[in-house]
């Protein structure tokens, strides 16, 4: 029986890997998926570790693999990586209080991302504008929407177990 949970955790964990993607890449194909203004939809997964905790590996992988396809440069592969695991972890850490829970992603990519889009891609333009910027679409896609993605997932866990 054990067994059969861990290989359960680890086939979600890939398939939000690969959900990530497929958003990210919907996303690109939109011209929304990087740049000082994005509004990845793969995002809206990041409250995920709130229902499972193998979410965390999930999104980071899918994060690194949309990274390293839609042709990202190596500090924005590694460092837009880590600033979805550090939000996949903080929304774990924060799953008893479902709104706070939405923030810890949209914070890391604040902070991270501007400083990739500034100084490793060489993007004019002031730093705060692009933590408004990259800030305004991570709460949109984690906090906004990824409120209505909880509320279905809520409603559907037991398809995912």
């Amino acid at each position: 029986m054990k067994n059969k949970m861990k290989t359960a955790a680890l086939v979600r964990a890939a398939m939000f890997a690969a959900l990530y993607v497929v958003l990210t890449l919907l996303s690109n194909l939109l011209g929304l998926a990087s740049g000082a203004i994005q509004l990845r939809l793969s995002e809206v997964l990041c409250i995920l570790p709130i229902f499972f905790p193998e979410a965390i590996v999930g999104l980071t992988l899918g994060c690194l693999i949309s990274n390293i396809i839609t042709g990202c440069i190596l500090p924005d592969i590694i460092f837009g990586t880590l600033a979805t695991l550090i939000g996949a972890f903080g929304t774990y850490a924060f799953k008893k209080h479902k709104f706070i829970a939405t923030l810890p992603p949209v914070v890391s990519n604040m902070i991270i991302v501007p400083l990739v889009l500034k100084y490793a891609y060489r993007l004019g333009g002031a730093w705060w504008y692009m933590v408004i910027t990259v800030g305004i679409g991570e709460f949109v896609a984690c906090s906004l929407l990824g409120l209505l993605f909880y509320k279905m997932m809520s409603k559907n866990r037991r398809f995912f177990e």
